[in-house]
């Protein structure tokens, strides 16, 4: 059985062994992965999808796919013969792998641009002298006058890099758990941040899902009470000053008979 991780390139370093010996390593940020999907006999082969880095939107579609887990930036997919121990939503870390295991890493390598066949073929090139002024670096004949026609597939001068490359048999140096980190002998293809595929024999030991379940908040009703208030009674106010100014009315009238 196969154990895989995803992870990123951050940089290269150095690690002094016991012995006193120095040496290179690639350090990576591997993990942790939550399996996002097993295939089995219903899609016509064996295979588990993992997701790595979270980021903060995911369009419907993928949405839908990741139903219940995190938005995952990075989605892959590793085929295995057996598919009995995975189960969506489980997570995986640095944990499963040990200190001298020999990995298999595939990567993006870098890109270099528009490139001559010395540098991207490995032409020695033509001589310095006898005739060939300005021919240094120039990739010579391409084809023969009887075919007439250049055959597919000459090395010829132009884009460089952004290849697949996969660098078998890198020896595990140290393992960081508490920060996520493998330390890898050697070199590892790509430029820093970019994504790595880890494989190497073994089994995969799952951890628990630390992923939190959105739960809706309760909501809690306070009943309404409604207090009564007394109107005031400004009817009863008036009729008293009416009751008061008419005596005087009255007082006035019989003066003036």
């Amino acid at each position: 059985m196969a154990k895989f991780i995803l992870g990123k390139k951050l940089e290269m370093t150095q690690k002094f062994l016991a012995d006193g010996r120095v040496i290179p390593v690639t350090v990576v940020l591997a993990g942790p992965c939550t399996v996002v999907q097993v295939k089995g006999d219903k899609d016509g082969y064996s295979a588990v999808q993992i997701g790595f880095e979270q980021k903060k939107k995911a369009n419907k579609p993928m949405a839908g796919h990741l139903k219940g887990l995190s938005n995952f930036r990075v989605l892959r997919e590793f085929r295995i013969a057996k598919i009995d121990d995975f189960a969506r939503a489980k997570v995986f870390d640095v944990t499963s792998f040990a200190v001298g295991d020999n990995l298999t890493v595939t990567a993006t390598s870098k890109g270099k641009g528009f490139q001559g066949v010395v540098k991207r073929h490995g032409f020695h090139g033509s001589p310095a002298s006898h005739g060939h002024k300005d021919q240094l670096r120039m990739p010579g004949s391409i084809g023969a006058t009887d075919p007439a026609r250049v055959f597919k597939g000459t090395r010829m001068a132009g884009h460089m890099g952004v290849d697949t490359v996969t660098v078998k048999n890198l020896e595990l140096i140290a393992i960081d758990p508490k920060n996520n980190l493998l330390f890898i002998k050697g070199a590892v293809p790509g430029g820093r941040n970019s994504l790595v595929k880890i494989v190497t024999d073994g089994e995969i030991n799952f951890i628990e899902n630390t992923i939190k379940e959105e739960v809706a908040p309760v909501v809690e009703v306070i009943p309404v009470v409604e207090e009564k208030v007394e109107e005031k009674t400004s009817g009863n106010k008036e009729v008293e000053t009416e009751d008061k100014e008419a005596p005087k009315q009255v007082q006035g009238e019989e003066e003036s008979k």
